[in-house]
């Protein structure tokens, strides 16, 4: 045992890791989410039960203020939450996204799943539906997120999410209002998050034999125009699992990997026999081509329990980090990989 625990301490993270069941990986270096859902493991709770509960620990402890009450407001300086869950078994997903007043978001978009046959409620309507589900509405404005708007506003309201409009959104707040005539250029400016920024936890669990279920909670990307909905609550985009294949997680600019279902892809990767750090490797590479200046990384495991990550290199962010619990660790355990 002792041998086995050495050489998984050794084994790099971007390679083929030993396989053993079960499993839980997620994004950063959020340790109590990883120990809270191993310990539901531990208790005989399901996988997605320990999803819920891992994820849901992210959102009690604001991990880095970007999953969570009090953290990211909007341009309107609200914060709300984006979360989902999915069961790799019946491929059945619960997700909720711009959800006020609820502190709980990973919790309500799995009463989703096991109270409605639809997959995603959204905004005032799914706040709604939680508290018919028993959540009590709160207030998910802090000290903190105030003063993160105030200085925001002082700032010029910089930076935002605007282009082609009316005044100059790149020196000015608003309101805006669109040009008449749009001469559209490429943008190839660098994603305006950063390692300090994190923005989602994404969560892959695997059970001992080989049942996969997935998991996110984030409040989003800061200073965002309200209504705005990015990968984290979108399946295939935020996460995927799939009980014949394995399941992903993906972390960043979810404007940008959202329109590459990474989590998908990766999981289908994985599928045609591909390990997994290849497969998180792949797409990463797949979206570079298009936006080689985003800040995105991924996690991926298959139903054997090996797992891998990989992450676009850009100035500030040249590694990722990320929880790993196994049988072959003594304890959940950072791991890094090196950007591509």
């Amino acid at each position: 045992a002792v041998a086995l625990l050495s050489l998984a301490a050794l084994t790099p993270a971007g390679a083929a890791s030993a396989a053993a069941l079960p499993l839980v990986i997620n994004t950063w270096a959020f340790r109590t989410a990883a120990e809270t859902a191993w310990r539901v493991l531990e208790l005989g709770g399901s996988e997605l039960d320990a999803v819920e509960r891992g994820c849901g620990q992210c959102e009690i402890d604001q991990c880095d203020g970007t999953v969570g009450y009090g953290g990211s407001p909007d341009e309107s300086g609200e914060t709300t939450l984006d979360a989902m869950i999915m069961d790799g078994n019946t491929m059945e997903v619960g997700a909720v996204a711009d959800l006020r007043r609820v502190k709980n978001a990973i919790g309500v978009a799995r009463k989703v799943i096991e109270y409605t046959k639809h997959t995603l409620l959204v905004g005032e309507s799914a706040s709604l539906f939680a508290v018919r589900m028993g959540f009590p509405y709160e207030d998910l404005t802090t000290q903190k997120s105030l003063s993160l708007y105030s200085e925001w506003l002082n700032q010029s309201c910089q930076p935002n999410y605007w282009k082609n409009v009316v005044p100059d959104s790149s020196k000015s707040c608003g309101p805006y209002k669109r040009i008449e005539e749009v001469t559209y250029k490429e943008e190839q400016t660098s994603s305006q998050r950063d390692v300090h920024n994190h923005d989602t936890i994404g969560m892959v669990v695997i059970g001992v034999s080989g049942t996969v279920a997935s998991g996110t909670s984030t409040n989003g990307a800061i200073h965002k125009i309200p209504g705005r909905v990015g990968d984290s609550p979108i399946a295939g985009a935020g996460s995927y699992a799939d009980s014949t294949a394995g399941g992903a997680a993906a972390t960043g600019d979810g404007d940008i990997m959202m329109r590459f279902l990474p989590s998908y892809q990766a999981v289908e990767y994985m599928r045609m026999g591909t390990d997994p750090a290849v497969a998180c490797q792949k797409v990463i590479s797949r979206i570079q081509k298009y936006a080689p200046k985003f800040f995105g990384a991924i996690i991926c495991a298959n139903t054997t329990g090996s797992y891998g990550a990989a992450c676009n290199k850009i100035p500030g962010f040249t590694q990722f980090h990320f929880m790993v619990s196994s049988p072959l660790l003594s304890q959940p355990t950072e791991q890094v990989v090196d950007c591509i």
